[in-house]
């Protein structure tokens, strides 16, 4: 259902508002490109510093300009449960294919906390739900054993693991229902992620450089192996310097160079220093992008 290169989309800004006829142009990019699939309204789209109206209107320009033509899975995570099902709800009147539902951040919910939310989700909401674990972020760790729970649950399909644990990979794929789907949120460890047994990457880096990055994956998907360490060798810096300050601000600069946004974030987040910028450029220049 859910598979190879899956951008989680910035959400350009002009002027403090978002800038639609830009994140238009950036989906049609991500499909013309070859991407899988498009994520708006994760962590990379800046989702905690969009309004619901925001919220709302990036997750439907995103299912109007796909038009069926690759999946949408729109983020619906929130650390407030009822937010989180608003969120799905709206998602689903969209037609969005799927909804992207982080572990509860902040909180710090046990693990039964964690099956419970998405539980309470998962029976609140018809729609499939990729849970996410990012515990670099959420502070709080979605555990193999709770995944396995969540895999029996009536709408969670998958999960996106950015845990960069690629033993988890081969622990889910044993514990869970089958057909679960095994995504990466991690663009460094996405290669390792599919030769583990993966079936694909919600990418920061596919942001940049779309065209590349589905190339990978759908070498990795057809078992090719050797193609796939010659491609993402010359991604590699790319995925690490996207990184170099918080995001998703160094990847908005590579966009802006890319004349496809501005380089505008929004508080907390801060534009990138000159020296990020610098570092920024010439990785892209030595990736061909620039």
């Amino acid at each position: 259902m859910f598979k190879g290169s899956i951008p989680a989309l910035i959400t350009p800004f002009r002027n403090g508002i978002v800038d639609e006829r830009a994140f238009q142009a950036l989906v049609e990019r991500q499909i013309a490109e070859g991407s899988h699939g498009l994520v708006p309204c994760g962590t990379t789209g800046e989702s905690v510093t969009l309004s619901t109206d925001e919220h709302v209107r990036v997750v439907e320009m995103t299912v109007e300009v796909a038009a069926g033509r690759v999946p949408v899975i729109a983020g619906a995570g929130s650390n407030n449960t009822a937010h989180a099902i608003e969120l799905a709800r709206h998602a689903k009147a969209a037609k969005a294919d799927a909804v992207l539902v982080v572990a509860p951040y902040y909180n710090r919910p046990s693990q039964d906390g964690i099956v419970a939310h998405f539980n309470a989700i998962s029976d609140a909401v018809d729609i499939p739900i990729v849970a996410y674990n990012v515990p670099g972020r959420t502070v709080v760790d979605i555990l193999p054993e709770t995944v396995a729970r969540l895999s029996k649950l009536a709408n969670v399909v998958g999960i996106k693991d950015a845990s960069s644990d690629i033993g988890r990979v081969a622990r889910h794929a044993a514990l869970c229902e089958e057909g679960f789907i095994l995504l990466s949120g991690d663009d460094p460890s996405a290669l390792a992620f599919n030769a583990a047994g993966g079936t694909g990457c919600i990418s920061v880096t596919a942001n940049v450089a779309p065209k590349q990055f589905a190339a990978l994956q759908n070498v990795t998907l057809q078992g090719d192996f050797a193609a796939a360490r010659k491609i993402d060798a010359t991604l590699y810096d790319l995925h690490k310097t996207l990184f170099i300050e918080p995001s998703p601000a160094p990847t908005k600069y590579a966009c802006s160079l890319l004349g496809l946004c501005t380089d505008e974030v929004r508080l907390p987040i801060i534009p990138c220093s000159d020296g990020a910028k610098a570092k920024i450029k010439a990785v892209m220049v030595e990736a061909g992008l620039i």
